[in-house]
């Protein structure tokens, strides 16, 4: 398959531990590379399994030389949890687009440390980004009645800005999801394609 793109495309996944983004940053590696892009991926695990932070740098292109996003470089913020996307928007390029799930988790470590949620994490992301693209992934796993595919809603979220053909993502999320649920992981994908059309 020929690559539709032709410039490197920077892509950082944030959220917290428990919420799916290393199998969604892992799926968006792999639909790249089927689509015949060069792909390198770096992720970092913060106490994942605990509800730490979670990052994932993808990156992908006609040729990739280093797997990690410098700050200030990324094309596309893909947030999880809404005070990570604050944590993270100065990784965002100028021009930039956050894309950002608007469910709150305050991750456990926070606690312990004595930090407080920030009041209102989305309007601050909104003044430091070009585009912000809120995306109710909770609410959509819940009208598909499976909350464990918020982060497949997400990946479809992402999958409207990157040129990689539907048939690719439907490929790999059959392959990834555990077996039996390709059917409402595809639903999934496929609403929170949409849903990040708005």
């Amino acid at each position: 398959m020929k690559p539709l793109i032709k410039d490197q495309k920077n892509i950082l996944i944030v959220g917290v531990g428990g919420q799916g983004v290393l199998l969604a940053s892992e799926m968006l590696a792999a639909a790249a590379a089927q689509a015949g892009y060069d792909v390198k991926q770096s992720e970092v695990h913060g106490m994942a399994q605990r509800g730490g932070v979670v990052s994932s740098h993808v990156r992908i292109g006609p040729s990739v030389q280093s797997p990690l996003i410098p700050a200030g470089q990324a094309d596309i913020l893909l947030c999880f949890e809404q005070a990570e996307a604050l944590r993270w928007v100065h990784f965002c390029r100028p021009g930039g687009t956050v894309i950002v799930n608007l469910q709150k988790l305050v991750p456990p470590i926070a606690l312990m440390k004595g930090h407080s949620y920030p009041e209102d994490p989305l309007a601050g992301v909104r003044r430091r980004a070009a585009r912000v693209i809120p995306v109710d992934a909770a609410k959509i796993a819940a009208s598909l009645e499976n909350s464990r595919v918020v982060n497949v809603v997400l990946l479809g979220a992402v999958s409207r800005h990157l040129d990689i053909p539907p048939a690719v993502w439907e490929k790999v999320i059959e392959k990834r999801v555990p077996p039996g649920t390709a059917p409402v992981n595809n639903q999934a994908f496929k609403k929170g394609r949409s849903a990040s059309s708005l």
